[in-house]
């Protein structure tokens, strides 16, 4: 694994100088190392802030996908301004929106992006695999299995096409789509620009 600050500076953006991070939701893979962004103001759904301080964090099937000093830093944070909870689907920036995809977490959001090709969709977990979105089969770890099929739906609405949906963990993004230069081979991939290698295939899934 690599710090995403390193992975950053490769790409010449220094973490000092970013100015909003996007939080999809606040297990420990993807809220680790906000710290390391000293400038920034935080961005996530209310929900997810209300689920990580609330009553399920008793449940280690729930609390442990959270880091718990994790969630007391974002909460100190708060404190200093630095975090925007939306409720709901929401603009940040001109062709840059959020939209609530809740069932992995209770407040997981994904992000649609307009680039070159259109929007995108950066679903995050709300399918952490292209198998899990095309074949109606949610990822083990869950708050709410409804909502995470629903979120499946959504990802499909916001997205010209499937092939515009980015799931959050598939390790067939970086064979799909190119580098941005050969130094970054298997460390950063261009989503901007077309795929470079076919399409996953799954069988029709029920209820699709």
């Amino acid at each position: 694994l690599r710090c995403p600050i390193d992975s950053l500076a490769l790409l010449g953006v220094e973490a000092g100088a970013v100015r909003d991070v996007i939080l999809t939701h606040m297990h420990y893979d993807h809220v680790g190392n906000f710290h390391k962004f000293p400038n920034a103001r935080f961005h996530l759904q209310e929900r997810e802030m209300a689920y990580a301080t609330g009553k399920y964090m008793r449940y280690p099937k729930l609390g442990n996908s959270f880091y718990v000093e994790d969630v007391v830093g974002m909460v100190r944070l708060n404190f200093k301004g630095r975090v925007e909870m939306h409720s709901g689907e929401v603009e940040i920036a001109p062709g840059i929106t959020l939209h609530p995809t809740y069932g992995h977490s209770d407040g997981l959001q994904s992000v649609r992006v307009h680039t070159k090709r259109g929007w995108l969709v950066l679903a995050s977990d709300a399918t952490h695999f292209y198998e899990n979105w095309r074949t109606n089969r949610p990822f083990t770890t869950a708050f709410h299995i409804g909502e995470m099929l629903d979120a499946y739906r959504t990802l499909e609405r916001l997205a010209p096409t499937p092939r515009h949906i980015v799931p959050g963990h598939d390790p067939y993004v970086m064979k799909e789509y190119p580098a941005p230069k050969p130094a970054l081979d298997g460390i950063a991939v261009r989503l901007d620009v077309e795929p470079v290698a076919p399409a996953l295939t799954f069988p029709a899934a029920p209820g699709h």
